[in-house]
């Protein structure tokens, strides 16, 4: 009989997915994460972890598998927040949800439940696992879910072929729907709990206060620059090769204060985001300010207005030779080739139609269509087909 731990999190999720493991005559073991304490950190009124782990008990309890809560904040700390500030710092914007499944939950995670003697780890994520020949080799392929709206592949979009070996999934197959279903024909307590939303770690801090707990604040100028300024019109100078093309494509446009207007103050371009629009308290425009870009070395933020704003768009991106993740290492680009692929740059978003080049400088990403918002530090995700293949850091 094949061991499978559960990372049970007290959500509704991971609670069908243990009941289907056993259901399909698994011996299951429900484990509890415990990422984050830090009283120097106010976090909110209610404790979330403390009221998510007894949920994940009840429900351990009501399955009749064995619970138990691993506490791996330290790791957290060291593997997450850490590099969260350390990219905030630099102006980067990570995505702490992609991180904590490559660190923590398909790595310390895994190793502990490995030491338990199990022979898989499963979550509850909306995806799909397949396995495939490739030369007489076992690969193993990371698919979409099956339910359109909640597809989380993108968020194990940084696994290696190692943890999706001893990966499980078992509601990929499944839509929200039929697990809330499940859940409530069981009577299970998570059934009507709403989706957690914010950060894996600290339950529902908001994420902008949490870092002003941690990075001081810096005061700076906030600049508009017009839709009509003439940096968007600037003739495109002659390429010896598309691998120059791509390179200043994806570079985008550097603002200096004299290009826009002075129209308020910030706290820190540290802070903010490149797409973000709430928080600069900047009132008396037409349409809604949107951040065009940062720049944490002058401490000075360069917004537009609307959603439509030139400066928003971008049709290339790159990705550094050390960022560059193969799911599929059979598929890797060697340097000179492309392929045409369906891409995303943030979860949620609709696939888009775009070509990856190789080259020595880096992977590019050249969308057929301009993107909004293109943020460093996010991670792009490729896809042929349902099957996510490929991802890296935008650089």
């Amino acid at each position: 009989m094949k061991r499978v731990v559960v990372g049970l999190s007290g959500g509704v999720d991971s609670s069908v997915a243990a009941y289907l493991l056993k259901e399909q005559g698994y011996e299951v073991i429900g484990l509890f994460m415990k990422n984050w304490h830090d009283d120097s950190v106010t976090i909110s009124n209610e404790c979330p972890w403390l009221e998510d782990s007894n949920d994940a008990l009840l429900v351990a309890e009501k399955l009749g598998i064995p619970f138990q809560t691993v506490d791996l904040s330290e790791q957290y700390k060291e593997k997450i927040v850490d590099y969260m500030f350390n990219e905030y710092e630099q102006g980067r914007t990570p995505n702490p949800d992609v991180l904590c499944n490559r660190e923590i939950k398909f790595d310390v995670f895994m190793k502990i439940a490995l030491s338990l003697g199990a022979d898989f780890v499963a979550t509850g994520h909306y995806c799909r696992k397949g396995e495939i020949a490739v030369d007489g080799k076992q690969v193993y392929q990371l698919l979409a879910g099956k339910d359109d709206n909640k597809d989380q592949s993108y968020f194990l979009c940084q696994l290696s072929q190692e943890q999706l070996a001893k990966s499980l999934f078992p509601i990929g197959e499944l839509t929200k729907p039929e697990v809330r279903e499940i859940a409530l024909q069981l009577d299970l307590v998570t059934a009507e709990k709403k989706d957690s939303q914010g950060l894996c770690f600290i339950g529902k801090v908001r994420l902008p206060e949490f870092l002003q707990q941690q990075l001081q604040p810096k005061e700076g100028l906030i600049y508009e620059i017009a839709a009509d300024n003439p940096i968007y019109h600037q003739a495109t100078p002659e390429f010896n090769s598309l691998e120059e093309q791509l390179i200043f494509e994806a570079k985008g446009i550097s603002y200096a204060p004299e290009n826009g207007k002075v129209v308020g103050k910030h706290q820190g371009a540290h802070y903010f985001t490149i797409g973000q629009r709430k928080g600069l308290n900047v009132g008396g425009t037409k349409e809604a300010l949107f951040i065009i870009a940062t720049d944490v070395k002058s401490n000075a933020i360069y917004t537009g207005q609307g959603a439509n704003h030139p400066g928003l768009f971008k049709k290339t991106l790159r990705v550094q030779p050390s960022e560059i993740h193969w799911i599929r290492k059979d598929l890797a680009l060697k340097t000179g080739e492309s392929m045409p692929v369906m891409a995303r740059i943030r979860y949620r978003q609709a696939l888009q139609k775009a070509m990856l080049y190789q080259f020595e400088s880096g992977l590019y990403v050249a969308f057929e269509e301009p993107q909004s918002a293109i943020t460093e530090g996010q991670f792009v995700a490729w896809n042929i087909g349902d099957e996510l293949v490929g991802s890296g850091v935008i650089s």
